[in-house]
């Protein structure tokens, strides 16, 4: 019995890679017969042969086992999930909506909430929608799935969407369909990084026209293929620093400040490339165009540093609202630097600027930047009000009831005061937030060393901001359970709906054009696999079905 136990858990400990990676079905048997093969080798030595390689070919990972064991294990994480939710008192939702390979409109349903062990941010269902797509369906879905799992829509404390109109429509949006069935007050907002790719767009027409000559160029070189395979040549015999130009993709947000540096860096070759072919784009010579479109470099270099720290996991939602006004800041420098003819934060301008002599045109570039800083004082508004409530997780020996939003998170305010006060009078606990402020000083620290040293690697292995508030406030005892409350609920907040954005990159990869036939329940059971932070019973699982050989 224990022999077929071990048997069934290596099955599933494979199709779990399977899923987690992206993988059809089918690479169960291939797995198979690479660890067969390789064993035959392995193994050469080995007196009990004969019984390893017998014990791999025992091993179910045809298609249909591949299948249902990740169905099983998709189901045991939603338990797990199910479990914690229980036992929270706030969680958010984050909700987007997406076509599959098919047109078959999904809807990714993520929650956010704070388990025993640290903030979780999870895939609760991926939703088909098989008719039309208004906000009323959305919000059906959603209230559908929240009810199958008998999870109370009174414990949402905000919603998190990408602002579209199908979410946001004041009478049959899905928000406020969702609100009115929730019995308190909730923050509803438009995902952070959503808003700033908005306030990215302010740019004046003739900017913006600059970027799509560029697409236009990159795609008239490298979707051609005949044109794709000479100009790489033509790199080569250059000694260009780089071998080929980027594809722009609109789906990825830093996609267009990478494509805008290379083909700065390829410029020169560019030219003599086009030349040499014989098409013409008389942009490429004209020294406003190139002004502007060296502005556009420049300025998506800065976007780009925001975006990445807006997108790191872990952060707090008081974090990437103090990313943003520092952004905020940021642009009124930029606005100066203008006024002032010095072009200290855009080195590429400036070199144009001193390589040819050029005369800029100050207004109008400060006043582009300036209309950007509009567009970002205009945004965010639903998070200014409520500044001090999400600093209180990272300060709150330094917190004024009389500033805190109480009204979406049912506290007790007058055992909240009482408690504030102990804490802040008692040694012991209010030590630990001064250390918290070390620790997250000690975090930023290496986060800037690493990022200016390009290391993303080590930065993804640095613990998580939101962990590190987490330990310090699950470290303090329960009498304190309205600070504790408030904490958590504002730990529990969304900073935006980039979980849903990734979750749909990585449906796209499982039911792709190869795996088309994919019904909706595998493909919401491979995503859940590959996004969740939960790990399935294995031993339960195993034990819970027959030991079967291989077919």
């Amino acid at each position: 019995v224990q022999s077929s136990n071990n048997v069934n858990i290596v099955s599933f400990i494979v199709s779990q890679e399977i899923a987690k990676r992206g993988k059809p079905y089918t690479d169960g048997e291939y797995i198979k017969r690479c660890f067969i093969n390789a064993s035959e080798e392995l193994f050469r030595d080995f007196k009990n042969k004969a019984e390893i390689l017998n014990k791999i070919k025992e091993l179910p990972l045809s298609a249909k086992t591949v299948k249902d064991r990740t169905v099983k294990m998709s189901s045991n994480i939603t338990n797990q999930q199910i479990e914690d939710l229980k036992l929270v008192s706030a969680l958010s939702i984050a909700v987007d909506e997406s076509c599959d390979i098919n047109d078959t409109a999904q809807v990714s349903l993520f929650v956010r909430f704070i388990s025993s062990t640290g903030p979780k941010e999870e895939l609760l269902g991926l939703l088909p929608l098989k008719g039309q797509t208004r906000g009323e369906d959305i919000a059906n879905a959603v209230i559908e799935c929240m009810e199958k799992h008998h999870i109370p829509l009174d414990k949402i404390v905000s919603i998190s969407t990408d602002g579209a109109k199908s979410m946001t429509g004041v009478r049959k949006g899905f928000v406020s369909i969702l609100t009115e069935k929730i019995n308190h007050e909730i923050l509803v907002y438009h995902c952070i990084i959503h808003q700033e790719a908005l306030c990215a767009q302010t740019f004046p027409e003739e900017i913006c026209n600059v970027m799509e000559l560029v697409i236009k160029i990159v795609n008239t070189i490298v979707a051609k293929a005949l044109y794709h395979r000479q100009f790489k040549e033509f790199l080569v015999e250059m000694e260009s620093e780089y071998a080929d130009l980027l594809l722009h993709n609109k789906v990825c947000w830093l996609s267009r400040g990478n494509v805008l540096k290379r083909f700065t860096s390829l410029l020169l070759e560019i030219k003599a490339f086009l030349l040499e072919k014989g098409v013409d784009y008389p942009e490429l010579t004209d020294d406003q165009w190139i002004q502007k479109f060296y502005f556009m470099v420049d300025v998506t270099s800065h976007l780009n540093n925001l975006n990445r720290k807006l997108q790191e996991k872990g952060n707090t939602i008081f974090s990437m609202l103090e990313e943003v006004i520092s952004f905020e800041n940021k642009l009124s420098l930029f606005a100066q630097d203008f006024e002032r003819e010095t072009l200290i934060h855009f080195p590429s301008l400036l070199k144009h600027h001193q390589e040819n002599n050029s005369v800029i045109d100050i207004y109008y570039f400060k006043t582009a930047i300036l209309n950007m800083r509009e567009a970002f004082l205009r945004r965010f508004q639903e998070f200014r009000n409520i500044m001090a409530t999400l600093a209180f997780v990272k300060k709150p020996l330094s917190a004024d009831v009389t500033e805190l939003n109480f009204s979406l998170f049912n506290i007790d305010i007058g055992a909240f005061e009482m408690q504030l006060l102990e804490l802040k009078n008692k040694e012991l606990w209010s030590s630990k937030f001064e250390r918290l402020n070390a620790d997250l000083e000690k975090l930023e620290k290496n986060k800037c060393d690493f990022s200016s040293q390009h290391k993303w690697s080590a930065l993804k292995d640095l613990e998580k901001e939101d962990m590190i508030i987490f330990n310090t406030w699950n470290s303090i005892p329960d009498s304190y359970d309205q600070l504790k409350k408030l904490a958590f609920a504002v730990l529990s907040l969304f900073g935006s709906t980039y979980s849903c954005e990734q979750s749909f990159s990585s449906m796209n990869l499982i039911k792709s054009t190869l795996r088309n036939r994919l019904i909706d329940e595998n493909l919401e059971s491979c995503l859940k696999l590959k996004t969740t932070t939960y790990k399935p019973d294995l031993s339960k699982l195993s034990k819970e079905m027959q030991g079967h050989c291989s077919h």
